[in-house]
């Protein structure tokens, strides 16, 4: 297959996929990674992708945002380690906000039955995970329901906000970058997520190590808002660097 066939074929991965990685595509067409990432460059020049860690997405996808179902059986490995590490970091007998996310489900399901917590959450899947939890004060934000997340937004949820104070906040992203802070899909989600952010002393983000480096329509804060990131090993150790020297504390589960 000649180039500018491949690359082609990788625009119309990409367009019907909503994203493309540089690891998959060279497996599909046998060639390495370093072509593919010459051949996503070249898209990108051509204005037709935009470049992310370890990938691309279609040019004009940044609200691209995949449907529950398939964010869970995404880097489902990765989740689960970084759903166990994330248990060290809750406080005792305190008080934690739960942002609507898969990673942060994960850690909803690996809470221990002997848990003595105060939650707060607008996410619907993790309310529902915890609501047998005889140890837990379990208290759910209301507001419309998101279909695609399942998430609670818009004025009630930020009013709700607005009125507590959590030890901690285990919050999710799209996507997150030194340069562009963090960012997911949607700008209601946009807005609760930076009320649960001014809603809490301590900001613990989860998100797998394909994140890094994406960048999404709504914006709602900077990566210096978040005092330690949880990711996995598939974080260069370069990276994890670069990141804590702007001040936030990395663990690679």
């Amino acid at each position: 297959m000649y180039a500018p066939e491949r690359q082609q074929e990788i625009l119309r991965l990409a367009r019907d996929g909503g994203r493309v990685e540089v690891v998959s595509l060279a497996e599909e067409f046998q060639v390495t990674a370093e072509t593919i990432r010459r051949d996503l460059k070249a898209l990108d020049r051509a204005g037709l992708v935009r470049r992310v860690h370890g990938g691309a997405i279609p040019a004009g996808r940044l609200d691209f945002e995949p449907d529950l179902a398939e964010r869970e059986t995404t880097a489902a490995d990765e989740k689960d380690n970084i759903a166990k590490a994330a248990l060290a970091e809750l406080p005792v007998e305190g008080t934690v906000i739960l942002d609507a996310g898969t990673t942060v489900a994960r850690m909803a399901a690996a809470l221990p039955l002997e848990a003595s917590l105060t939650v707060v959450t607008h996410g619907l899947p993790i309310a529902a995970r915890l609501a047998d939890h005889p140890g837990i004060q379990l208290h759910l934000i209301g507001g419309r329901v998101r279909h695609r997340t399942r998430a609670a937004v818009d004025a009630w949820a930020l009013r709700a906000y607005g009125e507590i104070r959590a030890d901690v906040l285990f919050v999710a992203a799209n996507g997150f970058s030194a340069e562009h802070g963090l960012t997911t899909p949607d700008l209601a989600e946009a807005a609760v997520k930076r009320a649960a952010v001014a809603a809490a002393r301590r900001v613990v983000l989860l998100a797998d190590s394909s994140k890094h480096g994406q960048e999404h329509f709504a914006r709602f804060g900077d990566l210096s808002d978040v005092d330690l990131l949880i990711t996995d090993s598939g974080l260069s150790p370069e990276d994890a660097v670069a990141i804590e020297r702007g001040g936030t504390e990395v663990v690679r589960a």
